[in-house]
């Protein structure tokens, strides 16, 4: 049985050592020997186990949370749900990977500091929760999330009302005054860089006394399948998000309900293990896909044939089948960044060139994965070019070398595909996994029949 070691009531993301993935120094990525004939379940979903955190602890009743993720990301989520007032307590469940989570919300206190680790769903969901509790809550994190942009956060809560200490920086370290209440009503904001500021709000506005009245004034609004994603996780709570057009969101004062909720395999974190049929040949199935779903995840059933894969589904099981030959594909991928690290490998290991695109979004992820993907291909031998808006990839024989990963999940998880058909790849930090999915090591080595080498 997989069980992540962040389901551990007592883990410490930082003081820990043998909590984290068993894995030190640089991972060598394993070739496939052969075709896969691989069937694998994954655990819950980042974004619905954040989004479910997040509202159980506004609700005016408890909740339960059946196959929750853990994870580094939805670690720091309940710890710092807990700082601020939320009881939180894991029991067994069904899930292989750890307990279901029983969310009892209390009054919401500041007088904390949060750390937000490298979740964006954390420094970008919680601040407003932080202005209605009563007492100063500073957020903080890695150094690499000093980096990332904050500056539409701290803005939208000072123009609601919120006392927001940041002392010019627009990024993290911050502190929100919480004074127990937030006026709420018309806000206009730019979230040209990240649908989570959309998000974060609208997961609190039915708390605030005037609801809100929220306009998207940005030329562009990325990765919309995470806003519908948060619309519907508050209707099916009894809070209704009205749009009478693009980018304009309304939402009432009104109490939020506890409810009882099983969360969804993590439909992105499938892209590598899918992407691994085309890259080995063969096919390899994940089960408990959801229909219908609101994750991005979802789009690798359309996508993934542009690149030359079969792809079929029985019930809920899906099945992706390849030759071992990679289409080139032009392919716009605005809705669905978090998936183009994966996409970009593949396009990497492609018969011809290949132009992924609508991506810009992704320079203010966990790096920047633009600038990253292109480095560590061309580092291999690759021909990656970075455009103003994606990459372009043409075909370039690859050769071993160190794979860099930045502190990102998704880097990591690149390289190990590339790993797949070029022998010699080596990740510096695997370990960094650990963000959405610690288990990552054993499920690809169990996935390539190797997990006797593990």
């Amino acid at each position: 049985m997989l069980r992540s070691p962040y389901s551990r009531p007592e883990f410490n993301p930082y003081g820990d050592d043998a909590s984290e993935p068993e894995v030190s120094g640089p991972w060598s990525a394993p070739s496939a020997a052969g075709s896969l004939d691989a069937t694998l379940c994954l655990p819950g979903s980042k974004s619905l186990t954040n989004r479910e955190l997040v509202l159980s602890a506004l609700a005016a009743e408890p909740s339960t949370l059946r196959s929750p993720l853990h994870s580094r990301d939805t670690h720091l989520m309940v710890e710092a749900l807990r700082s601020l007032g939320t009881t939180i307590v894991e029991h067994p469940g069904a899930s292989p990977f750890g307990g279901d989570w029983v969310v009892t919300p209390g009054e919401l206190t500041g007088s904390t500091t949060i750390d937000c680790g490298l979740a964006g769903t954390v420094m970008r969901f919680l601040p407003p929760v932080a202005a209605l509790a009563l007492g100063p809550t500073t957020f903080d994190g890695d150094a690499a999330a000093r980096r990332r942009p904050m500056n539409v956060t701290v803005s939208s809560l000072r123009d609601l009302g919120v006392d927001v200490a940041d002392e010019g920086r627009g990024a993290l370290p911050f502190t929100v005054h919480g004074s127990g209440a937030v006026a709420g009503g018309a806000l206009a904001i730019d979230a040209s860089s990240s649908s989570q500021f959309v998000s974060g709000l609208l997961l609190a506005a039915a708390r605030f006394d005037a609801g809100l009245n929220l306009t998207h004034e940005g030329e562009r609004l990325p990765s919309l399948p995470h806003i519908e994603m948060t619309i519907e996780t508050l209707a099916q709570r009894g809070i209704a998000v009205t749009s009478d057009r693009p980018g304009h969101w309304r939402v009432a004062p009104g109490s939020i309900s506890g409810r009882e909720v099983t969360i969804e395999p993590d439909l992105s974190n499938a892209a590598p293990f899918l992407i691994a049929a085309i890259v080995a040949g063969g096919s390899v199935t994940v089960t408990g896909w959801p229909a219908p779903t609101t994750q991005v995840g979802d789009d690798l059933l359309n996508i993934l044939p542009l690149f030359g894969a079969t792809v079929s589904r029985t019930g809920t099981n899906v099945t992706v089948s390849g030759s071992g030959s990679v289409n080139a594909v032009t392919l716009d991928l605005t809705t669905g960044g978090e998936l183009a690290p994966a996409l970009v490998a593949l396009a990497a290991l492609a018969d011809g060139t290949s132009e992924i695109t609508g991506i810009g979004h992704i320079r203010h992820h966990e790096t920047d994965r633009l600038a990253a993907l292109v480095t560590e291909i061309n580092a291999l031998g690759g021909r990656a070019t970075e455009l103003p808006d994606g990459i372009r990839i043409e075909p370039s024989p690859l050769h071993g070398g160190v794979w860099h990963t930045y502190e990102d999940h998704r880097m990591a998880t690149a390289g190990a595909i590339i790993g797949l058909s070029v022998s010699g790849v080596e990740i510096d930090d695997i370990r960094t996994t650990s963000k959405t999915l610690p288990e990552f090591p054993e499920l690809w080595l169990d996935m390539l029949g190797q997990a006797e080498k593990g």
